[in-house]
């Protein structure tokens, strides 16, 4: 289905992915098909003019040391406190954590969870389940690919789905995090509420 650019106030929505390692070009397809413009984000700089960013998939102590290296750590956290939007898929998660149980690397310390990196396995142990989403009838395909578990939630986290008892999509105001990958299916729902968020943030 053909879809109209999406608009923020008098303009078009922008969105940010950041583009250092991971699942970069899925993110981009589905924001494509959600009718969103979207930005590479490599260097500080590509963040100013952007509406909301995804951090993808990929490996969390990769993409946090190269974060360092640009910059790209401190710039995030200033440009999140003027009010962007961060959305963080499986590796992104883990990096939007307070905390990250078990390890030192780089965390962005913004989302009020604790978090546990590969707690379902190895890459050989990655799998598919359907998941129930808060308020949508048809259930969502949750691909899982060395995931985190989100242990425990602080101050408000908002729950939006849950597998085996532990949540699996999670938002506190305009961070948004799931431990599986929904750009690798055809389904832009949860892309379609980011999308969403942002709007609401923006206006």
């Amino acid at each position: 289905m053909l879809k109209w650019p999406k608009e923020v106030g008098n303009s078009r929505m922008r969105i940010g992915v950041l583009a250092l390692q991971g699942s970069i070009q899925e993110h981009k397809s589905m924001l494509k098909k959600c009718g969103v413009e979207s930005v590479e984000v490599r260097l500080p700089e590509d963040l100013k003019g952007i509406d909301g960013l995804i951090i993808p998939g990929g490996e969390s102590t990769t993409i946090g040391k190269l974060m360092i290296d640009y910059g790209l750590d401190k710039e995030i956290k200033k440009q999140y406190e003027k009010g962007l939007s961060i959305y963080g898929t499986c590796a992104g998660a883990i990096l939007l954590a307070k905390d990250i149980i078990g390890s030192k690397q780089l965390k962005l310390d913004l989302l009020d969870v604790s978090i546990k990196r590969n707690s379902y396995g190895r890459q050989i142990d990655s799998f598919e389940t359907e998941l129930e989403l808060k308020d949508v009838e048809k259930p969502f395909k949750g691909i899982f690919i060395r995931a985190p578990v989100i242990d425990s939630i602080h101050n408000g986290v908002k729950v939006l789905s849950k597998f085996k008892d532990k949540p699996v999509l999670v938002q506190q105001k305009n961070l948004l995090a799931s431990t599986f990958h929904p750009e690798l299916t055809d389904d832009v729902r949860v892309h379609e509420y980011f999308v969403e968020m942002v709007r609401k943030a923006c206006s």
